[in-house]
Parts: C-alpha cells; structure tokens; sequence
C-alpha cells in the first residue's frame, strides 16, 4: 500500500438524476429545479488580490437584484448607525421602539468575501419583522482586504458596546453559512476575553469547519444547488495563512466545556454543510451545551433563499420559538 494511502473501501455512487422529492412545498420544489440548472460558482485563486476584487464587483448586480427580492413587502425599520466604531444596520419591526425589544446581532453571509451593505441589511430587516424583535446586521470587514481576524473582532466590538447599556441576556448571537462561523468565533472571543455570555446562539447552515472535512462535503457535492462545491478558495483567502483548525477560525476545533450559550443550529438534508452542522451539534452536547439541531427535507445551503418557500418561515418560527426560551 502506498504511503498514506486510504486503507478503507470506498462506495461507489453509479450517475444518476435526483428530482425535488414530493415531501416539500411546491415553492421549494421548483426552487430547486431552477437552481439545479445554474452553473457552479468559481473562484479566483487565493492570492490574486485583484482578481478577487474584479470576481466581487461583478457579482454586484445579481446581489443587488436578490435583496429587491428579499425586501419586497418589508416593512421593517432600518437605520445605518456605527455602534463600537463598526458600521451596523439596525432593523426593528414597525411601530416599535428599539430600547424596548431584545437583540439579534446577526453575521451575515456570504462565503467570508460578500455580502456587506445592502445585502447584510436586507437580511437584517428580515430578520427583525419575521422575529418580531431589533436585529443589528453587522457590516463587518471583509477579504481580500481584510482578513482574518477583521471580521469577528468586529462583531465583538458591537457587543462589547451593547453590553454597555444591555444585559447580555437580552442578547442573541448569531448568522448564517460564513455568518455563523463569524456568530460562534465572537462568542468564543467574548468567552476567552472576559465577557458575559450571550443568552442564546443561532448558527444557521454555518461554515464551522473552514478544512470542509465533513461527509457531505461529498455526498452532497452538485446535490445542493446553491453550494455545488466546497469554499477552498475563499476559505484561504480568509484565512491568511492562519491554520484552518484555529478554533476562531474554525469554531468545530474550539473547548466548548469552558462555556457557551444554548445554540439552534439549522440545516438541510442537501445542504453541502449539513455534516457542519452535525459535528458541531454534537460537540456542543458532548461539552454539556444545551443544543438544538434542527434539519429541513431537501434544503440546500442557506434555506430555499432564491425565492419565497414556506419553509424559510418555518426556520424563522422555529428560531423565534428557540429565542423565546432563552431570552430574558
């Protein structure tokens, strides 16, 4: 046998066609069946700079069109404000007054390199009318200019500045797919510097294991129609050279018995990072953390974002019903 040669036998998959199955809604169904005709994304390599602020900038309109889509019809509040020195978007739900509702501060998304500005407010108005509370959208610093650490350090700023004039209590924590990696390293940031824990973390389809060692990085390659590959590019990017198991980096490698908040982590059977959410599910309860793991039939990455599905409302009740728990 050769030198690191994998001993085990591997399953052999014969090619073969998977239709959107009939247990979801038929929004989802033919969500899925639009995006499984979209071509796979690429990426510049890593350390062309330039390259990737072209990739980015071109990305702009099609970005621009989906938050047109995610704000039809939302009449949530929103203000650009600079909290701790960071820029914010802080979205309340109409008629309502931001000292009288709990927190979300929300990490958006976007493979650690998009997904600022209009992107991470509309995500923030969202959030704040579907859970009926104030979410705080950070507009964190992204690569290639800004890497590692730059992003959680932010968002650790906006809540140490919170914490000023809230109790840590009335607080959440979280994103979703980079945002969630983000969410679960400033926590772990605010755990090691002192800081009082958050009430809760919500870790939704979150990239916390940038080394994308998982199984269903795998078995659900080209399965889910919105990730159809791993983020190598963009997790190296990221990094800057730092070890992709540094436990800020990588939430999975982080001690979980030294504390954390009760966490919602959330999936889907075709989401390339469901084995993310797994592992991660897992280590919590292993640590004692009280963790709930909740996975949607056929939900590729991101929930069924690229349109209207009843599904993505039901991530949203389940994580107001999550918030309402652990909140004060």
């Amino acid at each position: 046998m050769a030198e690191h040669e994998d001993p085990y036998n591997p399953v052999r998959i014969k090619e073969r066609d998977v239709a959107p199955p009939s247990t979801i809604s038929a929004a989802a169904r033919r969500i899925l069946s639009n995006m499984a005709v979209a071509p796979p994304m690429t990426w510049p390599p890593a350390g062309d700079k330039d390259a990737w602020r072209a990739r980015l900038s071109a990305d702009d309109p099609a970005r621009q069109k989906l938050v047109e889509t995610m704000l039809s019809g939302c009449t949530a509040v929103t203000e650009t404000v600079e909290i701790g020195g960071v820029p914010c978007y802080d979205c309340r739900p109409e008629g309502t007054h931001a000292g009288e509702l709990p927190v979300y501060l929300f990490a958006h998304g976007g493979a650690f390199v998009s997904g600022g500005g209009d992107f991470a407010m509309a995500q923030g108005a969202r959030a704040a009318e579907g859970l009926g509370m104030r979410a705080i959208a950070v507009d964190y610093r992204m690569p290639p200019d800004h890497p590692f650490p730059a992003a959680p350090e932010d968002c650790l700023a906006v809540y140490r500045s919170l914490l000023q004039t809230m109790a840590p209590g009335r607080i959440v924590i979280g994103g979703s797919s980079a945002g969630g990696n983000v969410a679960a390293s400033t926590i772990l940031m605010a755990r090691d510097q002192g800081l009082p824990l958050p009430a809760g973390a919500v870790l939704l389809t979150p990239e916390v294991d940038l080394t994308e060692s998982g199984d269903t990085f795998v078995t659900n390659e080209q399965l889910d129609v919105v990730l159809k590959g791993g983020l190598p590019e963009c997790n190296a990017l990221y990094a800057d050279g730092t070890d992709l198991r540094d436990p800020y980096l990588s939430p999975l490698f982080a001690d979980f018995t030294r504390g954390f908040p009760p966490t919602l982590v959330q999936s889907g059977t075709r989401d390339l990072f469901l084995s993310n959410s797994v592992l991660i599910h897992r280590k919590l309860r292993d640590a004692g953390i009280d963790a709930e793991l909740h996975v949607w039939e056929a939900m590729p990455h991101g929930g069924f974002l690229i349109g209207q599905a009843p599904e993505n409302d039901e991530i949203r009740a389940e994580t107001g019903r999550f918030m309402s728990r652990v909140l004060d």
